[in-house]
C-alpha cells in the first residue's frame, strides 16, 4: 500500500481512497465500509475503461452498496488508465493481475472473511478470469461471484464457480440475453433476469442491489 486519502462518512458507511503498488503502477481504490465489524469482504470491478468505465459507475456503486447493506467491505478499483491508476488498458490481461494482487491485499487485511468477486460488463470477464487464475493456482476461490451485464458477446470469458451469480438486463441491446444464455447453459448456470432493464440497469439499479443482498446472506448459511 502506497498511501490514503479521501476520507468520509455518510449514512453509516465509510469511504477513504487507497493506493496500491501494481505492476503498471498505482493503483486506486476506493473503500466502502459498513459501520460496523464487516462480516465479509468484496471487490467490485467497472466496466470497460475505453467506453467511460470507471469505478463510479452507477452498477459498480450499486455493487459496493449492495455488500454494504450485507455487511461487508467493499473494494472498487480503477482499472489502469483510469482516474488515478496509472498504466494503459491492457485487454484485460494486465487488469486480471491488478484485481489478483487487490485480492491478496484483501485476505491480508480481513483475514478468514468470506471474499466476494462482482463485476460489470468488462468488469464481469476480468473478475471471471480472476477467479478462474485462483482455482488454476491452488488458491481459495471466492466464496461466490455475482456477475451483471457479462460481456459473454464481446470476450472469451472463461466459465465461473457454481453458485455464480449472473445478473442479466431483458432487453439488453450490447450483450444479448440470449448470448448470456447460450453461454451460461453448457455450465448449468441459472441467470437472474431484470424485465424491462437495457445494459445499463436504468431505474432497474435497485433490483441488482436487493438480489446482492440476498447472495451474501444465502452464502453465509
Amino acid at each position: 500500500m502506497v498511501a490514503r486519502s479521501n476520507a468520509s462518512r455518510s449514512d453509516a458507511v465509510t469511504r477513504h481512497t487507497d493506493y496500491f503498488a501494481g505492476a503498471a503502477g498505482r493503483l486506486q481504490v476506493v473503500v466502502d465500509a459498513p459501520g460496523q465489524s464487516p462480516l465479509g469482504v468484496a471487490l467490485v470491478a467497472h466496466p470497460h475503461p475505453l467506453m467511460g468505465g470507471t469505478l463510479d459507475n452507477k452498477v459498480a456503486q450499486t455493487l459496493a452498496r449492495a455488500f454494504n447493506d450485507a455487511g461487508c467491505v467493499a473494494w472498487r478499483a480503477n482499472f489502469r488508465g483510469v482516474g488515478e491508476s496509472a498504466g494503459v488498458h491492457d485487454a484485460g490481461n494486465g487488469e486480471t493481475d491488478d484485481l489478483l494482487l487487490l485480492v491478496q491485499a484483501l485476505r491480508a487485511r480481513h483475514p478468514g472473511l468470506p471474499l466476494f468477486l462482482a463485476g460489470f460488463s468488462f468488469g464481469a470477464f476480468v473478475q471471471a478470469r480472476v477467479a478462474a487464475r485462483l482455482l488454476a493456482n491452488g488458491l481459495e476461490p471466492p466464496a461466490r461471484m455475482m456477475l451483471v451485464g457479462t460481456a459473454v458477446a464481446r470476450f472469451d470469458v472463461p466459465g465461473v464457480p457454481a453458485g455464480t451469480l449472473l445478473i442479466h438486463g431483458e432487453q439488453d441491446d450490447v450483450i444479448t440475453l440470449q448470448a448470456l444464455l447460450d453461454w451460461a447453459g453448457p455450465q448449468e448456470l441459472p441467470v437472474l433476469v431484470i424485465p424491462g432493464a437495457d445494459h445499463f440497469f436504468h431505474r432497474r439499479l435497485h433490483l441488482i442491489r436487493s438480489a446482492v443482498v440476498s447472495a451474501v446472506h444465502d452464502t453465509r448459511r
